[in-house]
């Protein structure tokens, strides 16, 4: 992620780009830039995700110690 940023901002600045390629009539090279930028941010946020997943993962452990794996869904309070 660029410097000083968060992933909550980067998410923001990726709807930013999806609705002004959505909703602009924009040229052709700042459709590409936007584009482009896009992409990287996504690429950026997907890698935080995973990062995040494998955080999640370590800290999860049934009451014998070991790593109990498995879907988070909305709602789950992480109870048994």
């Amino acid at each position: 992620m660029a410097k000083g940023s968060t992933f909550e901002d980067e998410m923001a600045r990726l709807e930013e780009l999806v609705a002004k390629l959505e909703e602009e009539d924009l040229g052709l090279e700042e459709s590409l830039k936007a584009f482009e930028e896009g992409q990287k941010l996504a690429e950026t946020l997907a890698k935080a995700l995973a990062k995040a997943e494998k955080r999640v993962a370590k800290l999860t452990r049934g009451a014998d110690g070991d790593p109990q794996l498995g879907v988070f869904e909305e709602g789950d309070d992480g109870g048994s």
